[in-house]
């Protein structure tokens, strides 16, 4: 009786299997969670749970590179300098941008880890949400503020309402791929015409309420 000869297993250079374990954890932890253990993950990778620790020592090591990866690796500087290219109307710059963020950053795997993360009381969120303020929020305050007519404004520092009424308009993005890859509930099929419509609700009350003067808190 002829038998099937398996293959040996192919060794991998040192740099190859850290990505390997990487990519592998990245697409664990967004099915499983973070509560997962990399006994598990060394199953499903076909190597042994000492490997994985000899490139992480901690799980947690481990989840830092994840969050390196998925989160701080995916964000451009360039997209900082695009919210304050005032040469171009801000809905225009607005729509381009979440655009671009829909496709490069919301991903399946990242708004699973994303809210996987938050249930678990991981520092992962916290740390997001300071970047995002830092190079997003308020840079579109102050947007706002400029296409709202607001000049003697200038020199202030952005208050509270106003990082929350960008969270509105970030928020109205982030919700539709919520919706998509947590819930599997329905959403609009014309992602780039749900944009725009997401855009042009949230940032229409955005710079009425500036104009009226609306900035305090």
């Amino acid at each position: 009786m002829q038998t099937t000869r398996v293959a040996p297993r192919q060794r991998l250079s040192p740099e190859a299997r850290e990505r390997q374990i990487v990519d592998g954890a990245i697409a664990f932890f967004a099915e499983v969670g973070l509560a997962g253990q990399t006994r598990e993950l060394a199953q499903r990778l076909g190597v042994t749970q000492p490997l994985i620790y000899r490139y992480f020592p901690t799980k947690q090591d481990l989840i830092d590179r994840v969050y390196e990866e998925v989160f701080v690796g995916r964000w451009r500087a360039e997209w900082t300098d695009l919210i304050g290219e005032r040469a171009r109307p801000l809905r225009d710059r607005l729509i381009a941008f979440y655009r671009i963020y829909a496709r490069d950053v919301l991903t399946y795997d990242w708004i699973r880890i994303y809210m996987f993360a938050g249930l678990a009381g991981e520092d992962i969120n916290r740390r997001y949400i300071a970047l995002l303020e830092d190079q997003l929020l308020v840079p579109i305050a102050r947007e706002v503020r400029a296409a709202a007519g607001a000049p003697a404004l200038s020199e202030t520092p952005v208050s509270g309402l106003e990082i929350e009424a960008a969270w509105h308009i970030h928020a109205a993005v982030f919700y539709y791929f919520v919706r998509k890859h947590i819930y599997r509930a329905k959403t609009e099929p014309d992602l780039n015409a749900f944009i725009e419509d997401a855009v042009d609700r949230t940032l229409d009350g955005a710079l009425a309420v500036t104009r009226r003067g609306g900035v305090a808190g």
